[in-house]
């Protein structure tokens, strides 16, 4: 295929749209919103993103002319042609053309819970700035010019879009590797198990170290280095997952979730959702429910 999408891109010329889509009875989840194609010269552009709103989206931007500018919590970045930048929101960064200069891109934006999902794994593995394959761009630029030619938009179309994009990044990031095994000694494969198992149960560093049979330091050491965490953060990224879906896919109350999720109250639970994703628990399922309308 070469760069055939991406000539039809480039020959379809600059051009922006927002899709305008029925409210859905059984709303999707990777959902496209807009799409374009632009040059940045010599103008203002900057882009902050801690004010864009508390609903949670994702912005996919590949650069194919000139050079953009990242700065992803503290990392700077430099966006030249063929690289792919995903950001969600809010998130403490910024992106911006630089003073004089040029910047041609086509973008998507994207929102729903399984975006936001995908983009979450593909930032934790491969960061903000991505090398995808012509193959992979062809595949980005196809989903972009499918929202801006897309005629009588609907919600499966626009998903569609939107997961023909998320797939084309998940396999720049991914490739052909398998999912992270990683060849964990049994020791803290049976400690993954148990906190799996147990997740709304205490699950203090102390009874990991039995479950793996180590003593308190060996075991930390161990999973720290297996893992790449420490035990009790790895708990509680895990506790912050379940409550993130308990809030998105069911109704149950907050105190509900913190009790099955393993907080020792709903006050605690919600401080630390606030903490690491900047909401309040019911502002979190608000906030995803409207994103997936």
């Amino acid at each position: 295929m070469g760069n055939f999408m991406l000539s039809q891109l480039l020959n379809h010329g600059h051009d922006i749209r927002t899709l305008t889509l029925p409210r859905s009875a059984a709303p999707l989840h990777c959902m496209s919103v807009s799409a374009g194609y632009e040059q940045r010269r010599n103008e203002v552009y900057s882009w902050d993103g801690m004010q864009r709103g508390t609903a949670p989206f994702l912005v996919i931007q590949h650069t194919t002319l000139g050079e953009g500018r990242l700065d992803y919590a503290g990392t700077r970045y430099r966006l030249t042609p063929g690289k792919t930048m995903l950001v969600t929101m809010p998130h403490a960064h910024r992106y911006w053309l630089e003073r004089g200069g040029e910047w041609e891109y086509f973008w998507m934006l994207l929102n729903g819970r399984e975006a936001l999902r995908l983009a979450r794994e593909i930032l934790d593995s491969a960061g903000p700035v991505l090398d995808p394959t012509s193959a992979d761009v062809d595949r980005l630029a196809a989903a972009c010019l499918d929202v801006l030619q897309m005629t009588e938009p609907s919600p499966g179309r626009a998903s569609t879009a939107a997961y023909a994009a998320m797939t084309g990044l998940h396999d720049t990031a991914f490739g052909s590797r398998p999912a992270p095994e990683r060849n964990l000694p049994a020791s803290i494969a049976r400690v993954i198990a148990h906190v799996e198992a147990n997740i709304g149960a205490p699950l203090p560093v102390e009874r990991l170290a039995g479950v793996a049979e180590l003593s308190r330091a060996h075991f930390v050491r161990r999973f720290t280095a297996a893992i790449g965490t420490a035990p009790s953060d790895y708990v509680l990224e895990k506790r912050i997952e379940k409550v993130e879906r308990l809030l998105l896919a069911t109704e149950m109350p907050v105190a509900t979730i913190a009790e099955t999720c393993g907080f020792s109250d709903g006050n605690y639970m919600a401080k630390v959702l606030r903490r690491r994703r900047s909401m309040a628990p019911l502002e979190f399922r608000a906030a995803g429910r409207r994103a997936s309308l």
